[in-house]
């Protein structure tokens, strides 16, 4: 089993900065992509970004944006330690959301299994 937890959620000024963090436990060895997707209300869950593993950030893995993410979110994530963070400059109007992390696994069919966190509330006020 994946476990994955993830915390950075909470009242966000317009603005102002935004730091989510997921760490990942448990059957880590053969994961091959973690990243972030969110759910606003009344809306399907979008993905936002993905970190493919290759090896390091530097020889290897790929990160890959939604076009709305582009240029907007940051994607960085520690191979070794199994987390992945996801961050924005400056939140606007559209960022209100449940940002929930995912991770995923080959399972024995050679299918990818998609683990999910509880997700975290990013709610954008003054």
């Amino acid at each position: 089993q994946v476990y994955l937890a993830e915390s950075g959620g909470g009242l966000v000024q317009p603005g102002g900065s935004l730091r989510l963090s997921c760490g990942v436990s448990g059957r880590t060895f053969n994961i091959s992509v973690m990243g972030w997707h969110r759910q606003a209300p009344g809306k399907p869950r979008e993905y936002v970004a993905l970190l493919e593993r290759g090896g390091t950030q530097q020889h290897g893995d790929t990160v890959k944006y939604a076009e709305f993410a582009k240029g907007r979110f940051t994607l960085t994530g520690d191979n070794d330690k199994n987390t992945v963070d996801l961050q924005k400059s400056s939140v606007t109007p559209d960022d209100p959301a449940v940002y929930y992390c995912s991770a995923g696994a080959p399972s024995g069919n050679g299918a990818l299994r998609i683990y999910w966190g509880q997700g975290t509330q990013v709610t954008v006020s003054t």
